[in-house]
């Protein structure tokens, strides 16, 4: 083990580098596995040094959301379409959920409360509102979107533990039905038509995006 660093010689070490560090161990050992003691010792340094970089465990908490989020924040803010910009975020933020999942319970009940993701919240809004929408309209139609996506990416990492216990699969089960009962389910079933995560995510995105655009 690498001898732990003192506060004086934290030099090379930053904020964004003891969030990667945190997001490492929360998707390794889960987000309640983690604390400050913890990430001192992944990082080789005491525990009180992080605190220089953020103040406490809730700054910590927040400071992952951020990471995760921000790489929904690339989304296309150029001349096209407003339609495209919601697109590109929504998919942006599912990739980023689902390869960070150890942080999904998080980033599902802990608002964004960092500047960096209260700009990605903004730069959402000045698009929908640049299309016509009323701000309480567009904030309405990103936090749907947002929650809806945080949803789905849930329930494809399966992160429930209820979920965990080996059972038949629901397919399998549906495949067995009485086909004069439910024809349809049965032949869903056996040509597993719905059943692709990212078709099925993609319909959702564009059923919501054309439902906003009616609105207007």
């Amino acid at each position: 083990m690498p001898p732990k660093r003192t506060r004086a010689g934290r030099a090379g070490l930053s904020r964004e580098q003891v969030l990667d560090a945190a997001l490492t161990l929360a998707d390794r050992d889960g987000v309640a596995a983690l604390s400050m003691r913890k990430l001192g010792a992944e990082l080789g340094v005491e525990a009180m040094t992080l605190y220089h970089y953020l103040p406490n465990k809730d700054a910590l908490l927040d400071g992952l959301v951020e990471r995760v989020l921000s790489d929904a924040a690339a989304f296309d803010t150029g001349d096209g379409p407003w339609t495209i910009a919601l697109r590109d975020y929504a998919r942006l933020l599912r990739a980023a959920l689902l390869r960070h999942p150890g942080v999904l319970p998080l980033i599902a009940t802990r608002p964004a409360v960092t500047p960096q993701t209260l700009r990605t919240a903004e730069r959402g809004l000045e698009i929908l509102c640049a299309a016509g929408f009323p701000v309480g309209s567009a904030l309405s139609a990103l936090n749907a979107l947002t929650l809806f996506v945080i949803a789905h990416a849930t329930a494809e990492v399966d992160i429930a533990p209820v979920n965990a216990a080996e059972a038949p699969g629901s397919a399998d089960y549906i495949a067995e039905l009485d086909p004069e009962q439910f024809p349809l389910l049965v032949r869903a079933a056996h040509t597993a038509e719905g059943t692709d995560d990212g078709a099925r995510f993609d319909f959702a995105i564009e059923a919501l995006i054309t439902g906003y655009a009616a609105t207007l």
